[in-house]
């Protein structure tokens, strides 16, 4: 199984004031997920790639908000403690923001689709609640069932109810750690080529750097990471928003390494990125592992 998270900057201009989708990278990312499905297919099977039935590996696609979402959780607060009294002005912000990710994951399906991608959208507000903004209920069984049957889950970071602070912003990154560290394959009926888990993250760097890249022309590339004091000295958060940036992904993607699933980070600004990594060919990037 493999679990791809593509952030929001890869997808939308998320340093945009108003929502904007970024065609070019999304286009491009849908057709290398086709293609690297027809790749590994055809390399395996001794079938022309216009028999392809369906999807050859079970695979979740996550995303990120980017400037769909962020703008109004920030200007709400959502997440934040309030007073009862605000409680209404909360329910808009939580309503907008809700309706605003919703638009993103529809067009980044309709994208997939276009492909012949058999995507099926999954709303996290409707079967995940939080408990101080981590997963306390989330319902595994209809996701399994989904990918039984061939399709291809597309879930999104969203807003959801909490216990202790009514309304919060669940990260793409926390969904992807609870499906990694409590989906049971051995139960999956059927036989795929490939039933070990794997974690992608496409972002909009190569990995893990010494410093931002972006800023520092000495930035150091980082190959392998296996702990948070690693990095705890270096200057790595490249986007500052409301769920985090590079380290609060880390954090999440650690907790996975000690239970034996590696991840990787890619950069999937650059064309070809999630087509090799998709059929583990060669990329730079950085690997976390136990």
């Amino acid at each position: 199984m493999i679990i791809l998270k593509l952030g929001g900057s890869i997808l939308t201009n998320k340093d945009s004031s108003k929502s904007e989708v970024n065609y070019t990278n999304l286009n491009r990312i849908a057709k290398e997920i086709k293609d690297s499905n027809v790749s590994n297919f055809t390399q395996t099977n001794d079938l022309n790639k216009d028999d392809l039935p369906d999807l050859l590996d079970y695979l979740i696609i996550i995303h990120g908000a980017g400037s769909f979402g962020h703008p109004s959780a920030k200007e709400y607060k959502i997440g934040e403690p309030f007073k009862e009294e605000e409680y209404p002005k909360k329910r808009i912000g939580f309503s907008k923001t809700q309706n605003s990710v919703k638009k993103l994951n529809t067009i980044i399906c309709d994208a997939l689709i276009s492909e012949g991608i058999p995507c099926v959208s999954m709303q996290a507000s409707s079967f995940i609640t939080t408990k101080n903004k981590r997963i306390t209920s989330f319902n595994l069984e209809l996701l399994e069932e989904y990918l039984q049957e061939g399709f291809i889950p597309v879930i999104y970071g969203d807003v959801v109810l909490d216990r202790d602070l009514k309304i919060a912003v669940l990260s793409g990154d926390q969904i992807l750690q609870y499906i990694a560290k409590n989906i049971n394959l051995k139960k999956f009926k059927g036989s795929k080529i490939n039933t070990s888990k794997k974690v992608i993250l496409g972002t909009d760097v190569e990995g893990v750097f010494t410093k931002n890249p972006k800023k520092y022309n000495d930035a150091k590339h980082i190959e392998e990471l296996n702990s948070l004091e690693e990095i705890e000295k270096f200057d790595s958060t490249t986007n500052i928003d409301v769920t985090g940036g590079m380290i609060g992904k880390i954090k999440e993607l650690l907790e996975l390494a000690d239970l034996g699933i590696e991840s990787k980070i890619v950069n999937a600004n650059e064309p070809g990125t999630i087509f090799k990594v998709l059929n583990n060919k060669e990329v730079k990037s950085t690997i976390i592992r136990k």
